[in-house]
């Protein structure tokens, strides 16, 4: 069974640390055939982790420090903590092979398949050199709401569908749920895969690589499979073809 490295969020708790994350994605992981691990955001456990797993999954969470893209942090912004921001962007540049400070033996985990959700996706983003929308409600007003809690409907084309690593045939049309108030507003090296009806990038790509997937709602609390699990799905079988 494919191992599949899950991330984690950073909360402090009375001056101690713990990394902690939800178990839906654990169990997406499983139900599509993977073994699903949590990774610890040690940076110096980079090296090992990625001789470790098969796949990785970017979880949400927080809101980008933007300061380290050279713009200042929105002032409706929940920053995520900087112990998991310097390491998903560290693996981020371990996995694409960028890190200088990890060294080149790691050009072996270019092709490693990532699939990056909701806070994922946006750190995805990022690490391409792209940038983004900080706080939706500014640029869409009312428009924004159903991106901030609950679902929305979502069209994913066929191609999209195929680009996401999705079988099947025709246009997707389904409830997604979707919990963010930022959103990418320029994804960079990566292609723009999904867009929602009000101009929202919901999944992006890299055309360049086996299996390097993000999306903006999250698919392990989607209830219809099409965009969820089957996403986690595409993940493991893409591994089990690596193989």
């Amino acid at each position: 069974m494919p191992i599949i490295g899950i991330t984690c969020d950073v909360e402090e708790r009375n001056g101690v640390l713990k990394a902690v994350v939800s178990l839906a994605y654990a169990r997406a992981v499983a139900s599509a055939g993977g073994t699903p691990v949590f990774l610890p955001p040690e940076i110096a456990q980079i090296p090992a982790q990625l001789k470790t797993v098969d796949a990785l999954v970017l979880t949400g969470g927080g809101d980008p420090r933007m300061e380290a893209f050279g713009t200042p942090t929105h002032p409706a912004a929940k920053a995520m903590h900087e112990k998991r921001q310097s390491y998903e962007m560290a693996l981020l540049d371990a996995i694409n092979a960028r890190g200088s400070q990890h060294g080149s033996s790691h050009a072996q985990h270019r092709d490693l398949p990532v699939l990056g959700i909701c806070l994922g996706m946006q750190m995805m983003a990022l690490a391409a050199g792209g940038t983004l929308d900080q706080h939706l409600p500014d640029t869409l007003g009312d428009r924004a709401e159903p991106h901030r809690g609950g679902g929305h409907p979502l069209r994913v084309t066929s191609a999209a569908a195929a680009a996401l690593g999705i079988p099947g045939s025709g246009t997707i049309e389904a409830m997604v749920a979707s919990h963010h108030h930022q959103g990418v507003r320029s994804p960079g090296r990566l292609r723009v895969v999904v867009t929602h009806d009000d101009g929202t990038i919901e999944a992006i790509s890299d055309e360049g690589r086996a299996f390097y997937v993000g999306v903006q709602w999250h698919p392990e609390r989607t209830g219809d499979p099409r965009l969820g699990q089957a996403l986690f799905d595409a993940l493991v079988q893409r591994c089990e073809e690596q193989r």
